[in-house]
């Protein structure tokens, strides 16, 4: 079972994967969010996870992706060490930040990118398990197999996402696309996503 299927068990329609109107209705409803808040919600997560099929972070990157993307941890010296070992990769590029070790304590893979909003870095899952009151700590893949929406939503909370949400307006998406990409990567999809679910309201 996906992380959209164990979603839909959990809000009480059927575990098919198709994210429809229903899956839209009832989640607005588990989540407690509004509907004007999950039409974003959801586009943004939507969006994030490929059409909700990719609930963790991807770091299978060659030698010129790495150069390309995380040129501050990598040179042509090092490169080809870490080129496609994405556990590798992952602790070096994750480590002495966000509350995890350093390289070799193997926190940059353990709490790597997971959820709907990819939730990323041990502090992050620190106050996700307070917030949940689940051991995501000892058990990180659980914010992708079994919390993946609930963890997006902490994380709309903790950045106060959901004060940005307040029309449908393309400048609206922008800002919050803003936020959680830190540039406006796949901003037309968002808008696109965030014009359709508009319509399950």
């Amino acid at each position: 079972m996906n992380p959209l299927e164990t979603f839909q068990k959990k809000i009480g329609t059927s575990p098919d994967g198709d994210f429809g109107p229903m899956t839209f209705r009832k989640g607005r409803e588990y989540l407690n969010i509004s509907d004007i808040e999950a039409v974003h919600f959801f586009a943004q997560c939507s969006h994030e996870t490929a059409g909700f099929k990719v609930f963790k972070e991807n770091l299978n990157y060659s030698a010129d992706g790495l150069l390309k993307v995380f040129g501050k941890y990598f040179n042509e010296g090092n490169v080809t060490e870490y080129a496609r070992n994405p556990e590798k990769i992952a602790n070096r590029v994750y480590a002495n930040r966000m509350g995890n070790g350093d390289e070799q304590s193997g926190d940059g893979w353990k709490y790597k990118g997971r959820g709907a909003i990819q939730l990323t870095g041990k502090n992050n899952y620190e106050k996700l398990a307070e917030n949940q009151n689940v051991d995501f700590i000892s058990n990180p893949d659980l914010v992708e197999t079994d919390y993946a929406f609930e963890s997006a939503i902490h994380f709309f909370n903790v950045n106060n996402l959901f004060s940005i949400c307040t029309d449908l307006t393309e400048e609206t998406i922008k800002k919050l696309t803003k936020r959680i990409n830190g540039g406006y990567n796949g901003l037309d999809h968002r808008i696109e996503l965030t014009n359709k679910y508009s319509n399950y309201t």
